[in-house]
């Protein structure tokens, strides 16, 4: 017998275990190992651009497992995806920690990205569509806000954890916090009818021809460009920052203050869906971003003003998130949401794979980090001008969001 409707209490159990697995998913997956990178590097003799270049692998890997994850989220749901994403992250993170060599913690990263596919935002973006229906905005606003303190939470775990012992040990310990936490909230919390999905137009039935049309070609160009902007400007920032003569203190609470940023910027995009429709609110948020990362490249002081506008690229970087999040139902609905996102995320995530250490290197090119911004902020205006041509005819007349998406 197929297991019952979520209830409005189930509902809440599902939007509760995500936001607990999501903060406790990127914590250990993705925000250890700016803290323990040092380390490594220091431990094993491995430089710390071999070490992030097995990081950067792992994103790469996760971003081609993310389009069948996607598939299989669609037909089966999240519950057997997102369990088994967590199950299979236990051993990669125990892999990370034992590498003797190199070529081991490649591997690793390799594995531990297969698993990234199955647990973090995008299959979870996917469970809340479906499951909360109209009321997704609410949920992914709720479970992006949580998801964004996995930093405040696991990077000063992490280094306390470091400070006990050692990297090694460290990323034992977090992957016992994985297993215990994510496992059973996927296995248990997870439980509940895969309702059907809303009922698509007969023009936008076959998943396959959405991907080939131009407006989800356009629709992936921006996503990707905006994502290379945004977490280029978060990796970057603190350079440019102490070019412009802050302190290192100065700067890294300025990229925490970011942080906060992100988390009001969500708060306010429910307001955004009601005020704007799917065409002027990606270009607003999309324009946001060049703007404000075109006035970082080209304001050199004060150091409050500086701090201001790395509180309002981070706002506009929250904004981005829940952007990328409501894309395809907004456009398509949600019958496809998990192939279609796994199309969708999978150049937003090599892009985030990439920005790591393409500031620096293009910052040695062209002379220091205020013309690497500049750039940036041309790669913004060029994912604001996709995403002006990425809402199809259909619902290209559409001023305002549906009442139930509010």
């Amino acid at each position: 017998m197929p297991p019952p409707p979520l209830t409005h209490a189930g509902l809440r159990r599902v939007l509760a275990v995500l936001c607990v697995t999501e903060i406790t998913s990127w914590g250990v997956l993705y925000y250890a190992l700016p803290v323990l990178a040092p380390s490594v590097a220091a431990d094993t003799g491995w430089s710390v651009s071999t070490v992030t270049g097995a990081f950067s692998t792992g994103l790469v890997v996760s971003a081609l497992a993310g389009i069948p994850a996607g598939r299989w989220l669609d037909r089966w749901g999240p519950r057997p995806v997102m369990t088994g994403g967590s199950v299979l992250a236990v051993p990669a993170v125990v892999g990370i920690a034992t590498a003797p060599t190199v070529a081991w913690f490649f591997a690793a990263w390799a594995l531990a990205g297969v698993a990234m596919a199955g647990v973090l935002y995008q299959p979870a973006f996917a469970a809340l569509t479906r499951w909360w229906g109209p009321r997704r905005v609410t949920a992914l606003t709720a479970v992006t806000l949580l998801g964004g303190l996995a930093s405040t939470v696991f990077a000063p775990l992490t280094a306390a954890l470091l400070q006990a012992s050692d990297w090694r040990r460290t990323y034992l310990v977090l992957a016992v916090v994985l297993a215990v936490v994510t496992v059973p909230a996927h296995l248990v919390g997870l439980r509940g009818r895969w309702p059907a999905a809303e009922s698509a137009a007969p023009a936008h039935a076959d998943p396959g021809a959405i991907a080939r049309s131009a407006p989800f070609l356009l629709l992936v160009a921006a996503i990707g460009l905006g994502a290379f902007t945004c977490f280029a400007v978060v990796v970057n920032q603190v350079p440019l920052l102490l070019e412009r003569g802050l302190s290192t203190t100065t700067a890294a609470w300025a990229l925490g203050l970011g942080g906060v940023g992100q988390v009001l910027g969500r708060l306010g995009y429910g307001r955004l869906v009601r005020r704007l429709g799917v065409r002027a609110r990606s270009v607003g948020v999309l324009g946001a971003v060049a703007v404000l990362t075109l006035l970082l490249a080209l304001v050199p002081a004060p150091a409050v003003l500086l701090v201001a506008l790395a509180v309002l690229v981070g706002a506009a970087r929250g904004i981005f998130t829940l952007l990328q999040a409501t894309a395809i139902t907004e456009r398509w609905g949600a019958t496809h949401y998990g192939r279609l996102g796994g199309q969708l995320a999978a150049p937003a995530m090599l892009a985030t794979a990439v920005s790591p250490w393409a500031g620096s290197a293009l910052a040695a090119v062209v002379g220091g980090y205020p013309a690497v911004f500049v750039g940036l902020a041309a790669v913004a205006v060029l994912a604001a001008a996709a995403a002006a041509a990425s809402v199809p005819e259909a619902v290209s007349d559409r001023s305002r969001a549906p009442r139930g998406t509010r």
